[in-house]
């Protein structure tokens, strides 16, 4: 971010901690996890956590407590609605951020696509062999969810005063490569975590993650490098979340050279998406919300029916 906008964007996750962490105990996690109809759960089922315990819940986890589950579910319903204000950075009202991030976003948008994967309508479609649902590890939830989100809200929010004609350099890259590598590390515990114990699942998930996102950073790097003249260090890093997002739903059922594969194909279609498709429709997406999250988690459905059979 630039100088003048860097703490309102850091109080914007800073602050999505504590209200996504009070919905959640509130109603969140019974309208993600609680039985309900085909796209949301009871939200009185487990209101304010009710019955969520050390007794596992043979529905989603029958290996590891509820409580431990729910604390594991609440990382991804934390980071959705923090993934989409990279889009609106630096153009938002930290009042109009609160309402319709937190509160509406969480409560409408990611709490009804767990529970249509996990029971609702999208489960029954994938187990029927209609569609394709294959998220190990919350790249619809997550990803597809805010990337598809972030680009909505900035088209109706429109540009930055200046954008695209004025430059809007980061005000330190440094901590921006920092961040990214908390990021790399830190995505190991969301993928690997999901296989939800530590056997033969979580390794290879764990494996998938990290040559996934090598792979990125190196294509990103060269497409990069070929378009440019040169590559970038936010670029590189950029490639690596771009593996990260893409190999999420994948990561429980490929093997490494196909995480590999698709790492590769993901550094080079979240650099077009974030350079070429961006420019074409000349919108606003302030930190490439939709080109890296967004299009590198659809970009997984794409490879699946030549990736996924690997494993199997």
């Amino acid at each position: 971010m630039r100088s003048k906008n860097v703490l309102a964007t850091m109080m914007h996750s800073l602050i999505l901690m504590a209200l996504v962490s009070a919905l959640w105990m509130v109603f969140g996690y019974s309208m993600c996890f609680a039985e309900g109809n085909g796209f949301v759960g009871n939200p009185l089922t487990y209101f304010m956590l009710h019955d969520v315990g050390g007794v596992p819940n043979a529905d989603y986890a029958g290996t590891v407590p509820q409580q431990s589950f729910m604390l594991f579910q609440m990382m991804f319903a934390i980071i959705t609605p923090a993934l989409i204000s990279g889009a609106v950075a630096e153009r938002i009202k930290f009042k109009a951020y609160v309402l319709f991030r937190a509160a509406l976003g969480h409560g409408r948008v990611f709490s009804a696509v767990p529970h249509g994967l996990g029971q609702g309508r999208l489960f029954q479609l994938g187990a029927g062999g209609r569609v394709p649902v294959l998220d190990f590890a919350g790249g619809t939830v997550v990803h597809i969810s805010s990337g598809v989100s972030a680009l909505v809200c900035a088209l109706v929010l429109g540009k930055r005063a200046g954008y695209p004609e004025e430059p809007m350099l980061p005000h330190n890259v440094v901590l921006s490569l920092i961040g990214a590598g908390l990021l790399w590390v830190g995505w190991f515990g969301f993928n690997a975590g999901s296989a939800l114990n530590a056997g033969a699942l979580a390794t290879s998930a764990f494996a998938a993650t990290h040559f996934s996102a090598a792979a990125a950073a190196l294509s990103w790097a060269m497409v990069e490098w070929f378009h440019k003249g040169r590559p970038s260090v936010l670029g590189a890093a950029s490639g690596m979340v771009a593996g990260l997002a893409t190999i999420t739903p994948a990561s429980g059922f490929v093997t490494v050279p196909a995480a590999f594969c698709i790492g590769l194909t993901a550094g080079v279609v979240c650099y077009l998406a974030v350079t070429k498709l961006k420019a074409k429709f000349n919108y606003d997406d302030s930190l490439d919300v939709f080109g890296v999250h967004g299009v590198g988690s659809n970009n997984w459905h794409v490879d699946a029916r030549f990736f996924w059979p690997a494993r199997r």
